[in-house]
């Protein structure tokens, strides 16, 4: 019965744990819209023609590369175009921009969330239970948040990320398993 119980109660701590992270992060979704990259580069026709001038692709919000291959077949006779344009470019740094912004507020939300859940579980006296999954679930939630802002953290925000989570992490174990 003993085995049962333990099964049980480790069952209800993983439930909560990822459970909860599910409820943040689909919360996090409807209340926090992600930027959509056609609202940014709309595509308005099927048939894309390239600028062939570095000045028509400027104009038009693009980036002119030089570069002897252009994509279209040689024809002789025909003057080639000594490079390509990417009318994207513009538009994309625009969605990349909006991109990096939005991760970094769902990191600073998810770890908010996160300390919280870690802070309550360490005070929560009356159920163990509980504030061992809420301890859990705040653990997970920085993970998730870091995983998810990781791409577009620079170094020195990783390392810090990296040393709040291990001091995170050593109090929890600190907290919840010293000795008696």
């Amino acid at each position: 019965m003993q085995t049962q119980s333990k099964v049980l109660k480790w069952s209800l701590i993983i439930g909560i744990v990822i459970v909860l992270n599910l409820f943040f992060n689909y919360a996090l979704s409807l209340v926090y819209k992600q930027p959509n990259y056609e609202a940014f580069c709309p595509n308005t026709s099927q048939v894309v023609t390239n600028p062939d001038t570095q000045n028509e692709c400027v104009a038009k919000g693009g980036q002119w590369t030089n570069n002897t291959y252009y994509g279209k077949p040689i024809v002789v006779g025909e003057t080639q175009p000594t490079g390509y344009c990417d009318l994207q470019f513009t538009c994309r740094n625009d969605y990349n921009a909006a991109q990096k912004i939005y991760d970094r507020n769902v990191f600073v939300t998810l770890v908010l969330l996160g300390a919280l859940c870690v802070v309550i579980g360490n005070f929560l006296k009356g159920n163990m239970l509980i504030g061992i999954a809420l301890s859990l679930a705040g653990v997970l939630s920085f993970i998730i948040a870091s995983m998810r802002y990781w791409s577009s953290a620079d170094d020195l925000i990783k390392v810090v990320i990296l040393a709040l989570a291990l001091a995170i992490l050593i109090w929890v174990a600190y907290k919840k398993f010293k000795d008696n």
